[in-house]
């Protein structure tokens, strides 16, 4: 998607460590005119899959869900990292280790929201090392839910998670793959270029 690596050579920071930065306009404050585009392009990729709920983790992939469940016209679940008293009854769990933040989570999901009648599009705004991913498909997959396909924003293509994903047999979508970042040079080179 030529306007997502347009506005990630423009606006992205990379870092030391492999951290691409686009808080500016994805997941801190949302360009919502971006995030529109985004949500159109996931629907005319999974054109023709059923999906009946959009799956995705707090906080970072909420606000891509959510627009790309208008253009499905379905609910976004979304895996809470933190039991609450808001949540009641039994709950679909998993842990996964946040590539950016170095920390495990326990991430529930009500079974009331999921279940074996539901068609999934997982949605997410990185892809690294597989982690979330696979805790999300542990959740589906407990729920009985079909995964019809996962749809990223940016998958780190030179990390394994993209690689872990598709060797599962699942349709991944990323809408830019990140080939290579130069922290010094402040470059980003996506696959085939």
């Amino acid at each position: 998607m030529q306007l997502l690596k347009d506005r990630i050579r423009k606006d992205g920071v990379i870092k030391e460590g492999n951290v691409l930065k686009v808080d500016s306009f994805l997941n801190h404050q949302m360009d919502i005119e971006l995030l529109n585009e985004i949500g159109r392009e996931f629907r005319r990729r999974f054109t023709g899959k059923n999906i009946t709920k959009i799956v995705t983790i707090e906080a970072s992939g909420i606000g891509i869900a959510c627009i790309t469940a208008q253009y499905f016209g379905v609910p976004v679940v979304f895996a809470k990292k933190a039991q609450s008293i808001n949540i009641d009854g039994e709950v679909y769990s998993s842990k996964i280790e946040s590539f950016t933040h170095k920390k495990v989570y326990d991430v529930i999901v009500s079974k009331r929201f999921l279940n074996k009648d539901d068609h999934v599009l997982i949605i997410d705004d990185f892809l690294a090392n597989g982690c979330a991913l696979l805790g999300l498909l542990e959740i589906a997959e407990s729920a009985g839910a079909t995964v019809e396909g996962i749809g990223i924003v940016i998958e780190k293509g030179f990390q394994n998670g993209g690689e872990k994903i598709r060797s599962r047999g699942i349709l991944l979508e990323s809408l830019a793959i990140v080939d290579a970042m130069d922290a010094k040079q402040g470059t980003v080179t996506f696959r085939g270029e």
